[in-house]
């Protein structure tokens, strides 16, 4: 699995979607970074 941390759903200063995002083994968290990590880190230990 690869866990991508990102602000938002939007593509960012490029403008450009990033292809690697939708590969089914990536899961997306949406948010402040810390907060989100804090999050998931309990779960994968």
């Amino acid at each position: 699995q690869v866990f991508v941390s990102k602000r938002g759903q939007g593509t960012g200063y490029s403008g450009i979607e990033n292809p690697l995002f939708y590969k089914d083994n990536t899961r997306m968290f949406y948010g402040d970074a810390k907060k989100s990590l804090d999050q998931l880190l309990p779960m994968v230990e």
